[in-house]
């Protein structure tokens, strides 16, 4: 069988370190980009909507968005229908940010499919679709507490 993980690693791995370079000048520390750009997609997302969709644990995400509102970039809001509930927003500063941080995620991904056909592009995209969708099950087993048998 191909090995597929490992390649695919391997690029999260660096883009992901290239924009935690990058992104410092910006006031954005480890990994706090992807919280950004999901809350700058879903306004007045809810903390565990946000954790599943980083696919970190509840805690993680709570640190990450007590760093990005300390720093002046989301902000928290009760909601309008569930008090118990906070709503996280982009504010200001992190409106002005998402901008480039897409700017940025445009340029990686044309740089990532340098020399393919747009045939081919649209191929991977599935693929890589399919392969999301069949980690994604094993994601929420695990994260539920059951094993996987391999």
């Amino acid at each position: 069988m191909a090995e597929v993980l490992r390649p695919i690693g391997t690029v999260a791995r660096a883009l992901d370190s290239i924009s935690n370079i990058e992104f410092k000048a910006l006031d954005l520390n480890r990994g706090q980009y992807l919280y950004l750009v999901r809350v700058a997609e879903s306004p007045g997302i809810i903390l565990e909507r946000l954790a599943v969709i980083v696919r970190v644990d509840k805690t993680t995400a709570a640190r990450a968005i007590q760093k990005l509102e300390k720093n002046g970039i989301l902000e928290r809001r009760p909601s309008p229908t569930d008090k118990k509930q906070k709503q996280i927003f982009l504010t200001a500063k992190g409106q002005a940010l998402y901008p480039i941080i897409k700017r940025e995620n445009a340029y990686s991904n044309a740089t990532a499919l340098k020399g393919f056909t747009p045939a081919e592009r649209d191929q991977l995209a599935t693929y890589l679709k399919r392969v999301e969708a069949n980690i994604n099950s094993d994601w929420i087993k695990v994260k539920h507490g059951e094993h996987r048998d391999y």
